[in-house]
């Protein structure tokens, strides 16, 4: 429909409706996807995958060459694959919220997908799935490790880890690329963020360790208070109810409400 005005004898055609439609939504899962490829096409970002798969092997050549008899078991293995990765993969978590604002590509993301939520969702979705393709990759190789290392020693195969212990080890390694996503977040700078999470991973446990060691008080408040105490026992499983309850608690302080606060200033915080 139009409408006709006239203005000093000439007539104008105005149109009343545009006939255009907005734009569709775009997917989340494409979201996802493009999320996948952005931690792969950085210089940094392949050499941190490749250096994980690397470093998982390497491990599981020196569990056979040095280990003993008596530890060449297929929970041996998966701890010595698994330890790179608990290193490594939160790394990666950390790059792939900061590349954003170190890179100067948060104007352009937050501008083709202005909803910023569902592109720090998207992001968390994507190392989700990159922390679970690192997964399969432990638990074959540590299968393989065993075998071989038997094989070369002329030891019996121990295959002493059930499902449960593999869910637990799962858990382990998807807590701590959490909490290296929760860093990215509330930092925003890849030095800062990584900084952070060294702190986090190594520095505060070996502080909180010695004071447990030298005062009585904290021993006992130590699984409560460090969430690194909960998450390291994590790979080793059997958690009972209290452990449990320590890991919520010590998980909802270190990490959730940090989450929280991070997403709710980058939600705010202007893009330049």
């Amino acid at each position: 429909m139009s409408t006709t005005i006239t203005l000093g004898g000439t007539s104008t055609i105005t149109p009343t409706g545009s006939g255009t439609t907005s734009p569709a939504r775009i997917p989340l899962r494409r979201i996802v996807a493009v999320e996948l490829r952005k931690s792969v096409d950085t210089r940094s970002g392949f050499w941190l995958l490749a250096g994980t798969g690397i470093a998982a092997v390497l491990a599981t050549f020196l569990v056979i060459a040095f280990a003993p008899d008596d530890q060449l078991t297929y929970s041996t293995f998966t701890l010595a694959t698994g330890y790179p990765m608990s290193v490594l993969l939160p790394l990666i978590a950390v790059l792939s919220v900061t590349a954003e604002w170190s890179q100067r590509s948060g104007l352009t993301t937050f501008t083709l997908v202005p909803h910023r939520g569902r592109v720090i969702l998207a992001k968390g979705i994507a190392m989700l799935l990159v922390g679970l393709a690192a997964m399969l990759l432990a638990f074959p190789l540590g299968a393989v490790g065993n075998l071989v290392g038997t094989t070369v020693h002329g030891l019996p195969r121990v295959w002493d880890q059930s499902a449960s212990d593999l869910a637990y080890f799962a858990l382990a390694n998807t807590l701590l690329m959490a909490v290296g996503f929760m860093l990215g977040v509330l930092v925003r700078t890849s030095a800062g963020a990584i900084v952070s999470y060294f702190v986090y991973a190594f520095v505060a446990p070996t502080l909180l360790t010695f004071l447990a060691m030298s005062q009585d008080w904290f021993r006992t408040a130590q699984p409560w208070v460090d969430p690194n105490y909960s998450q390291d026992a994590l790979f080793h499983g059997g958690f009972d109810a209290q452990q449990w309850t320590q890991l919520c608690v010590t998980s909802a302080v270190w990490l959730v409400a940090p989450l929280a606060l991070g997403v709710a200033t980058l939600l705010r915080s202007e893009v330049k």
